[in-house]
């Protein structure tokens, strides 16, 4: 059984994509929060309904919430959640 998201697994998670996947974080701001003029994004949380994403565009900065299509039962659900919102954009013209 994999892990629950607990407030550390939502840092850890958060650290991660923040560090290494920023492109993916700002790709989640611009499609799924319909921010399309987002020029950073950064992830603060994540929990078994969303992530919360803080988004800057013309120097000022807001904070939205993505909900996911499912609740999410661990924290391998949060990877291959986030892997699902990308592929999106390899079916997008």
């Amino acid at each position: 059984m994999s892990e629950t998201i607990t407030p550390a697994i939502s840092e850890r998670i958060c650290k991660h994509m923040n560090k290494d996947h920023c492109d993916a974080v700002l790709f989640y701001a611009q499609v799924y929060g319909n921010i399309t003029d987002a020029e950073t994004a950064q992830m603060l949380s994540i929990d078994p309904q969303g992530m919360d994403l803080a988004v800057e565009k013309l120097g000022e900065s807001q904070t939205i919430r993505i909900p996911f299509e499912r609740t999410l039962e661990s924290a391998k659900d949060a990877h291959n959640i986030l892997v699902e919102m990308l592929k999106v954009n390899q079916t997008t013209p």
